[in-house]
């Protein structure tokens, strides 16, 4: 099948990789010539586990352009995966989604598309965006665009880090649509997927006993609900163990145990039970924004929601909180903070922990150090850069520290010769932003040894 994918983010480049895997002839578009230059020289332009790999493996079989006249027209199926940031109300910002059904409309080919939102919309957009591409057709054509596109939702659920892993072997595909023939082109395009016949890479096999994917099939707006209920839900998961771990600090308690023991019963389960910072990333906040405003828009409260968001930024205060309680002040304290991203394996610093804590850290007049594996780049790019130190290896960030603070727990940290980097830093405080270290090691080495919450 001929797929045309708008949007080279993580969604919309790792979509394409996959499909065009599966033996479909896939096109990605993209407006950032730059992104487009770096693609066709078979360089990734985002940091993902086997992404590269995946690259390399499709290549005959993908296109990478910035023209929609060269992506449009011959397509059966256009995924618009382009970005939807939150406005400064939380609303989400559809300024690229419109541009983007705008010029697919103004370039559709002879033959039926079917359009599918994989970008986090709105509940209801799909009505919208196809008004926006019948509109766009109309303007350049004089005539309506009846039976020329059908208009679906196809939610994506990829976590950072592991995103062509859940693309391969998702837990379900959910399309939403009205028309009976998007959601057959879409069975026919899952195929593969959902019957799970294709061949593994060999770097990442198939999951023992996976042997067909489950398909929810339904209407667009519970497809779109779909997508912000899960997430929200997955937030809601993480801030009440932190909340759950407020409480345990205070009573004696260890919250990691008490995860553990909550985690195992089959009805609420471990994952997303993991005590620490909290979330950070490009959905969850974004995605619990947009569920709120909607609901307001609908005259329905929410206070779970708003609870969830708050908790997960009392845990940045927190961290101050916790080093404030060794230091009466910040002030000219040296401050080493592990880690940018929000999570591993990722290059990743939409919304991620590190840069409140940096800004907070800043407003106490700490000296503030950081390191990262993979987002040292994008960080340097931002606004913070400037009001930091850059180590340039990880070792090299207790030089002199006052406190170090775990705020990304990638592997190479936890193997750190812990004990002996104790005699370069000035002080001896180690806050653990993850629960990711042992602290009866911590304290053998000479740390003063904080957890979080």
């Amino acid at each position: 099948m001929k797929i045309t994918i708008l949007g080279t983010g993580y969604v919309g480049l790792t979509t394409g990789v996959a499909l065009a895997y599966l033996g479909h002839d896939v096109c990605c578009l993209d407006t950032d010539e730059r992104v487009i230059a770096q693609l066709q020289q078979g360089e990734p332009p985002l940091y993902e586990p086997h992404l590269r790999e995946m690259l390399e493996l499709s290549r005959s079989r993908l296109r990478f352009t910035t023209s929609y006249a060269e992506a449009v027209p011959e397509a059966e199926v256009v995924f618009v995966a382009v970005g939807t940031p939150p406005r400064p109300d939380g609303s989400p910002d559809l300024q690229f989604v419109r541009a983007a059904a705008d010029t697919l409309g103004r370039n559709l080919g002879k033959g039926y598309t079917v359009v599918v939102n994989k970008s986090t919309v709105p509940i209801g957009s799909g009505k919208w965006a196809r008004h926006v591409i019948e509109a766009a057709y109309f303007e350049v054509h004089g005539r309506d665009a009846d039976g020329l596109v059908g208009v679906g939702s196809n939610p994506e659920f990829l976590r950072e880090s592991t995103a062509v892993h859940d693309t391969l072997y998702p837990d379900r595909i959910v399309i939403g649509a009205a028309d009976e023939r998007v959601l057959e082109r879409l069975k026919e395009l899952y195929r593969p997927l959902i019957e799970q016949k294709f061949p593994a890479p060999e770097f990442l096999p198939r999951p023992e006993g996976l042997e067909q994917v489950t398909l929810i099939a339904t209407d667009p707006a519970s497809s779109e609900l779909i997508k912000y209920a899960a997430n929200a839900f997955l937030a809601l998961k993480i801030s009440y163990i932190n909340e759950i771990g407020l409480l345990a600090s205070k009573v004696g308690g260890n919250i990691q145990t008490v995860a553990r023991g909550i985690g195992m019963d089959q009805r609420i389960g471990p994952r997303f039970l993991q005590p620490g910072l909290g979330w950070g990333g490009s959905c969850f906040g974004k995605d619990t924004s947009a569920l709120l405003t909607t609901a307001d828009e609908h005259g329905v409260s929410m206070p779970i929601v708003h609870a969830t968001r708050e908790m997960n930024g009392r845990m940045r205060v927190h961290v101050i909180e916790k080093l404030r309680g060794v230091y009466d002040s910040l002030e000219r304290k040296r401050i080493s903070l592990l880690g940018l991203v929000f999570k591993p394996d990722t290059d990743d610093l939409r919304d991620a922990p590190s840069l409140e804590i940096i800004r907070r850290l800043n407003d106490h007049g700490a000296k503030v150090t950081v390191h990262d594996p993979r987002g040292l780049e994008r960080f340097r790019s931002g606004p913070l850069a400037a009001s930091v130190t850059i180590a340039e290896s990880a070792e090299a960030l207790f030089e002199g520290a006052d406190a170090v603070v775990l705020i990304t727990e990638w592997r190479e940290y936890l193997a750190l010769d812990w004990a002996g980097l104790r005699a370069k830093m000035r002080g001896a405080v180690v806050v653990d932003g993850r629960n990711a270290l042992k602290r009866e090691e911590m304290e053998a080495a000479g740390y003063r040894y904080l957890r979080i919450p």
